[in-house]
């Protein structure tokens, strides 16, 4: 059983302009996640990405004062720019199910009811100055449901021990990719809407790569798929992304593009690449 409150003090940073470019070079040893310009996704997109670790790199500079600093480097940007990594939280339980539809408990629980979401993890390795797919990785994935409760944990929003619904992982294949089935998550108190992930390359080892975030969701989305059951009945939430400091560490990296629509649900597919060192 787990024991939870309020989620942690937010963790991490977006590297600096010279940091991301030590990933390709000797110096990028420590263990660094990125994510892939194709495809790019997210509101911020590859271009706004790499402009924003641009202008991190020096202090005080941002908008187009910072693209302006960027133009006069001669030495460019990789292809993968480096997404933050985020606090862990509170609700992370490992109970390594290893499956792609994560809606329902094990143990014999209710299914959660939500709207339908399908996701998708693209995970890559630097190798060599590009990303190349990264088999083998471990994706978790956890979240609240339709009334902002998680599973496996007892806290003051209520007791939900010895389930496991909304949590588990995938392996990736020869491409990278690591699918799930899961709903929109709703929201509770304190927090932003958002999915927790975790990349590892083994779990059951006592050392090995670990990289820790979370996923952001488009307010007006949440709004709009908050107007129809089960979501509904949860009330009106008082934390949007503007006001949860975790959001304000994710440098505006890790909020999803989705396709679809708060009828018929979404999908979306978000790539990232990690410098095994």
């Amino acid at each position: 059983m787990t024991e939870a409150d309020d989620d942690d003090i937010p963790v991490g940073r977006v590297l600096t302009r010279r940091e991301v470019l030590a990933l390709f070079g000797a110096a990028g040893t420590a263990a660094a996640f990125a994510a892939c310009a194709p495809g790019a996704v997210g509101s911020a997109g590859a271009s706004s990405a790499a402009s924003a670790a641009a202008a991190s790199a020096t202090p005080g500079v941002t908008g187009s004062a910072g693209a302006s600093a960027s133009a006069a480097v001669t030495t460019p940007i990789p292809s993968c720019v480096v997404r933050p990594e985020l606090t862990e939280g509170p609700y992370f339980v490992d109970v390594q199910l290893d499956r792609s539809d994560i809606r329902s408990d094990p143990g014999g629980a209710a299914a959660r009811d939500g709207l339908p979401l399908e996701f998708v993890f693209a995970v890559s390795r630097i190798e060599a100055g590009a990303c190349v797919p990264f088999e083998g990785a471990l994706v978790d994935v956890w979240h609240c449901d339709a009334d902002g409760l998680y599973s496996g944990v007892s806290d003051r929003f209520g007791d939900t021990s010895g389930q496991a619904w909304l949590r588990g992982y995938q392996v990736t294949g020869a491409d990278g990719v690591a699918r799930f089935t899961t709903i929109y998550p709703g929201w509770y108190q304190g927090r932003a809407v958002h999915i927790h992930f975790k990349i590892r390359t083994d779990a059951d080892a006592d050392q090995g790569l670990e990289f820790t975030s979370q996923l952001f969701f488009d307010d007006a989305i949440s709004d709009e798929v908050y107007a129809f059951e089960p979501y509904v009945g949860n009330g009106e939430r008082g934390t949007r992304n503007a006001n949860d400091g975790i959001f304000g560490q994710s440098g505006d990296q890790l909020t999803l593009a989705l396709v679809g629509s708060p009828q018929t649900g979404y999908t979306t597919t978000f790539e990232i690449g990690v410098d095994v060192g």
